[in-house]
């Protein structure tokens, strides 16, 4: 579904030019749950935003479904935008706070030429799929938890039935209790029959996704450093910062 060929981005700072994301490949397969994970600052989010349009990258390729989309503008870019939506880290980022949820979940239905009773139905539908009651609709942003704010993000990135949902460490502003609800919420969505979804979520907590992930990468000083399934990883780390990373998470 979504391959990464060699991705760099290279950016200048006060030792001259730094490698943000060095030669990152990775491929993301229908239906999979990919976790990449690292230290803060390691470039997991600047990869985001290189998958999704929102930075350019200054070498590699993006390709989806075998179609190269690594410099798209415009309304080319937008028509990848109904394959692929993002998820971000601060749940209220996702919606204006002079408008409802409700508003703000419909928005692309709306633009997809839904009535104004079908954009109402399929949003309360979402809501649901989500696990929010349907009166949440005429709710703002600020009058409901961070929890529910994260759910009602996730409900508007699968308004267009998205096939990859990227998340960008959207569990770290959580407490522990609905990081879980939160993960086992997207692993529900992407077993639901006749959804299809893929995940790709970053996190620098390797122990909160070791058990919904289908594969795990490490990210370090922007490069990937290693690959596997969470039992590999967890269980024989290969490269040194893995190791303290695992040590710091089972101590």
């Amino acid at each position: 579904m979504l391959t990464l060929k060699n991705l760099s981005l290279t950016a200048a700072d006060a030792q001259g030019r730094a490698d943000i994301v060095k030669n990152v490949s990775l491929d993301v397969e229908d239906g999979k749950f990919l976790v990449i994970t690292g230290p803060n600052g390691g470039g997991k989010t600047t990869l985001a935003k290189l998958i999704m349009g929102l930075a350019a990258p200054t070498g590699g390729q993006i390709l989806l479904d075998g179609e190269d989309i690594t410099h798209l503008k415009g309304k080319a870019l937008r028509e990848v935008y109904k394959t692929m939506q993002m998820v971000f880290q601060t749940p209220a980022d996702s919606f204006d706070p002079r408008r409802t949820l409700g508003d703000g979940i419909g928005e692309s239905l709306r633009n997809a030429g839904l009535s104004r009773k079908e954009t109402r139905e399929k949003v309360e539908a979402l809501l649901k799929d989500c696990g929010l009651p349907p009166e949440y609709a005429g709710r703002y942003p600020h009058q409901v938890s961070g929890g529910q704010c994260q759910r009602a993000a996730i409900a508007r990135a699968l308004a267009i039935a998205p096939r990859l949902l990227i998340c960008d460490e959207i569990t770290s502003a959580l407490d522990v209790t609905v990081q879980k609800e939160i993960l086992e919420l997207l692993n529900t969505l992407r077993t639901q029959q006749g959804r299809g979804l893929s995940i790709l979520f970053i996190s620098h907590d390797i122990s909160l996704v070791q058990q919904f992930c289908d594969r795990v990468l490490v990210m370090y000083h922007g490069e990937i450093v290693e690959e596997g399934t969470p039992d590999e990883v967890i269980r024989n780390p290969q490269n040194d910062y893995t190791k303290r990373l695992i040590d710091s998470v089972l101590s």
